[in-house]
């Protein structure tokens, strides 16, 4: 078992060369709690006194320590996620980029995401963070059915997610991704198509869409345990699948992760390092990063998170150091789930030997040196990664 964190000394990173780099910046805010959502995220009352400002110059400490920590690198992305980022505004959001760019080197074409709720979005906040250098928007859509929202404790209209679409693209912004829930309860085929072609109809560039996952401790999970909602059906959520997939690529948008979709050139350059085996810096509470061989995640909560960097230390809650054989498991999970395919290299002998039985039961094909995954095998993917290994 991992020891706890004071009975371990600090993590030494070795950060290897090449691949991708990229820095994670976690904002904890929520105006209020999604019922499915077990996100570390926290809504005024669950604050203890913490607040922006505050989160604020703590991220920046830990920018510049970690800075420290590394040969300086430079950053070919830069993703902050939450939580509700756009709960900062503008100006806090470009203080962010800001305190990234004191601690870092960023690449002239570097990646800069901000996740957003449609409801704390302008066009004025569009326009400033477009001026402070962000190059991508990903709007947190869900569905574009008002039950739906209404189950999921979404408070946007259903219409709000696509207008923050158009004010996104007016204000300068090439990239913009939004999000879809599918196979929530009371959810219908005519919901999801509506929330496609909602979509669609957007002209946005990017689709990530993810099957509802009923999470131990949220209120969706203890509603569906009293019995006043029914649990979500995998042959539902398949179906689900099935269609929007169909949908977005009659649109000309393509597959490039299981879960996420574009237009040519609209992919995730952050999350394809994530996939790709690239390295990370994750700042604020409760974020993780990898360097090297090394997995690490900070102290949850922002007010312990605070103390550790004002007490002049990492925030470092604990890390573990990857064995080859965990790194192997990895690079096969992630690699089976991109379009572009797992290298048949990365497989060990025995490995390459099951390959033959995935690919006779249509789950992926061969092309050249890669195993790609069908369009059957897509819904499998965790079996196919299982059926390779074991």
């Amino acid at each position: 078992m991992t020891a706890p964190p004071a009975a371990r000394e600090a993590p030494r990173f070795a950060m290897t060369r090449g691949g991708a780099f990229g820095i994670y910046v976690h904002v904890p805010f929520c105006a209020t709690r999604c019922g499915y959502c077990d996100f570390n995220t926290y809504t005024p009352g669950e604050l203890g006194g913490a607040n922006p400002d505050g989160w604020l110059a703590a991220v920046r400490r830990e920018l510049q320590l970690g800075a420290a920590q590394l040969p300086a690198p430079v950053v070919d992305t830069v993703f902050v996620g939450g939580g509700t980022p756009s709960l900062l505004g503008g100006s806090g959001l470009a203080a962010v980029l800001d305190a990234v760019r004191d601690a870092f080197e960023l690449a002239p074409d570097a990646e800069v995401t901000t996740e957003a709720n449609p409801e704390s979005t302008s066009p004025e906040f569009f326009d400033q963070i477009r001026g402070a250098g962000y190059t991508r928007v990903s709007l947190g859509m869900q569905s574009a059915a008002a039950h739906v929202l209404r189950l999921l404790d979404r408070t946007h209209s259903p219409g709000r997610a696509v207008a923050a679409a158009g004010e996104a693209s007016a204000a300068g912004f090439d990239h913009v991704n939004l999000d879809l829930i599918y196979g929530t309860p009371g959810e219908t085929d005519d919901d999801l198509r509506r929330s496609v072609d909602a979509v669609i109809g957007a002209g946005v560039d990017h689709l990530s869409a993810y099957a509802l996952v009923v999470e131990d401790g949220t209120a969706l999970a203890r509603r569906v345990r009293r019995g006043e909602m029914a649990a979500v059906d995998d042959d539902v959520l398949a179906a689900r699948y099935e269609l929007l997939d169909g949908m977005v690529r009659a649109a000309g948008f393509d597959w490039y992760e299981v879960s996420n979709w574009s237009r040519p050139g609209g992919e995730c350059r952050h999350n394809l390092g994530y996939w790709g085996g690239g390295q990370w810096w994750g700042a604020g509470p409760g974020a993780h990063g990898f360097i090297g061989a090394t997995r690490f995640w900070n102290a949850k909560h922002p007010n312990a998170y605070a103390a550790q960097l004002e007490a002049g230390e990492l925030p470092i809650a604990d890390f573990e150091e990857l064995s080859d054989g965990d790194r192997h498991v990895e690079d096969v999970l992630l690699n089976v789930r991109l379009r572009a395919g797992l290298p048949l290299e990365l497989l060990r002998p025995v490995e390459r030997e099951r390959v033959p039985a995935v690919v006779a039961e249509g789950l992926a094909a061969v092309h050249g040196d890669r195993l790609v995954l069908t369009d059957r095998g897509r819904l499998l993917a965790d079996g196919v990664v299982r059926s390779l290994l074991e």
